[in-house]
């Protein structure tokens, strides 16, 4: 993502594809936040993670992001990195 180190977006989004079927296996949680209009749902793995946010009608928009970006990103929204 511009100006944004380690944050990369999924070309093409929003997609259908679900954020399982991306990382399958992976613990997901899904957030409510007030600085973002769409459930975000994050899933951690070792080296990072990813931030999909839930769109209307189903649809994603998902973020593949390195450890710094991952926490960077979840502080901005005000996810606590404890969660």
């Amino acid at each position: 993502m511009r100006n944004c180190p380690g944050r990369y977006i999924l070309a093409g989004a929003p997609s259908s594809l679900q954020p399982d079927d991306l990382v399958p296996g992976v613990t997901l949680r899904e957030y409510r936040v007030q600085s973002a209009p769409d459930a975000v749902v994050v899933a951690r793995f070792d080296g990072g993670g990813i931030i999909s946010y839930r769109k209307p009608g189903g649809l994603y928009l998902h973020t593949l992001n390195t450890s710094e970006g991952l926490e960077r990103k979840l502080q901005q929204l005000g996810i606590s990195v404890s969660d």
